[in-house]
């Protein structure tokens, strides 16, 4: 339990926190996005739309942040497309395919104040994210290794 979780008001002020092993080297969260390796999540979307994926080094378990020689990890930003029932959510793109740690998934674009509660993506992944999720809102979701643009396509051929 965090103070964020406790007092959802809070989040306009200090970011949620997260764990520094799930995420690539030289991440920090602020109040409405996450800045990984200097670049900033909401700038790569108003570059590249999303879905869009930022890849850089990994962060060795247990080291508080000290990056990996030899692991990569990635940043997956999902635009919600899609609200179709109360505590679900359908994202443009398709995380299914890659290993995504949706414990740590976050609203970027706006500072939510109200309570965080489950959701699921089409596939059953749970994650849990502030009630107030509405179509348009961004999702960052950090992914172990490296992802391709391409793996997250929501029609993949078989």
């Amino acid at each position: 339990m965090t103070l964020t979780s406790l007092l959802p008001s809070l989040r306009s002020s200090i970011p949620d926190p997260f764990v520094i092993d799930r995420w690539p080297e030289w991440t920090h969260p602020t109040t409405t996005d996450v800045i990984v390796s200097g670049v900033s999540l909401l700038r790569l979307v108003d570059l590249c739309d999303t879905p869009c994926v930022h890849i850089a080094a990994a962060v060795v378990p247990g080291t508080h942040g000290r990056p990996s020689d030899i692991e990569q990890s990635s940043v997956i930003v999902a635009r919600v497309v899609e609200t179709p029932r109360s505590g679900a959510l359908v994202l443009d793109a398709d995380i299914s395919w890659v290993q995504a740690h949706t414990a740590e998934a976050r609203l970027i674009g706006r500072a939510s104040t109200r309570h965080s509660v489950p959701f699921a993506l089409g596939d059953g992944t749970p994650l849990t994210l502030p009630e107030d999720i509405t179509v348009g809102d961004l999702i960052a979701i950090p992914c172990r290794g490296a992802v391709c643009r391409r793996q997250l396509r929501a029609e993949r051929a078989s």
